[in-house]
């Protein structure tokens, strides 16, 4: 690229590599980084299209154009990700929060409405499920859980950058950190749950991810069955357990949590129509 240029330039050069290199997002990655560089909105590239950059931003935005081309994703090389309107932190040490997961935040919202209490959130990463539902609820107490004592120290950072008071952070693996007597009227997860030999783990983003938050044995189900057994320890008479999982594996979750004892199973989709989210309710009143 050159060493002097417009943003429109700069734009047009870094889309070009970027499609060559098989991004199929091309024109929003390069207008994400330039922003980053030049910490100015979208709008500003818009409006000023024309204006000259300085040869250190050129710089700059050069060798970021050069780690996306390599496959890094656009969240990791400028630290932070938007999830349910919330600019969260975001590191190589946690899950880059992605729009479907935010089916999970929405059924979790409408079954909030049914029995009070606090929620829990395992496996929290950045708190992107935590402060989406605390933002939403500011009356309930929201924890959050995860085994990367980094993640657990994003999370928190988060809530405090976004001002949310009624979200908390734990350190450990899934409920080990928190008090026996603990209740909740819904636990919330989005675990790991790929399998160790999908070819998926190969391709775009998620090669740069952590496999921990990532893989997991049994077809991918272990961590999901582990948290289903434990859950009822912790739910309130009433309480939902609600699961992200992989696009095949409905069939699987729902006969794991019926097979439990929960009732109400159902597996809702996301927005691209596939199985995304199942969810059941402990009752032992019935």
């Amino acid at each position: 690229m050159s060493e002097c240029a417009t943003i429109d330039n700069l734009l047009k050069d870094a889309c070009k590599t970027l499609i060559e290199s098989g991004s199929e997002s091309a024109s929003l990655d390069a207008s994400v980084l330039l922003c980053h560089v030049l910490d100015k909105p979208r709008s500003y590239l818009m409006t000023w299209p024309d204006r000259v950059i300085d040869p250190e931003i050129i710089n700059k935005f050069n060798k970021l154009v050069k780690r996306r081309k390599s496959g890094e994703p656009v969240a990791y090389i400028v630290g932070e990700r938007e999830f349910w309107s919330l600019n969260l932190k975001v590191s190589s040490s946690t899950l880059i929060p992605r729009p479907d997961t935010e089916r999970l935040v929405e059924l979790a919202l409408e079954k909030s409405t049914l029995v009070k209490g606090d929620i829990l959130d395992l496996g929290t990463g950045t708190g992107a499920i935590a402060l989406a539902l605390a933002s939403e609820l500011p009356e309930r107490n929201i924890w959050g859980v995860d085994l990367k004592e980094e993640a657990q120290h994003i999370a928190q950072e988060n809530a405090e950058r976004l001002s949310i008071k009624n979200a908390q952070f734990l350190f450990g693996s899934w409920f080990e950190p928190l008090d026996r007597n603990a209740k909740f009227a819904l636990i919330v997860s989005n675990p790991p749950y790929i399998e160790r030999d999908d070819p998926h783990l190969s391709e775009g983003d998620v090669r740069f991810e952590p496999l921990s938050a990532l893989v997991s044995e049994k077809q991918g189900l272990a961590d999901i069955e582990v948290i289903a057994k434990q859950a009822p320890e912790y739910l309130l008479e009433g309480g939902w357990l609600l699961f992200e999982h992989g696009f095949d594996q409905g069939a699987l979750v729902r006969t794991l949590l019926e097979t439990l004892g929960y009732d109400q199973v159902e597996t809702f989709q996301d927005y691209g129509h596939r199985d995304r989210v199942t969810v059941g309710r402990f009752n032992t009143l019935e």
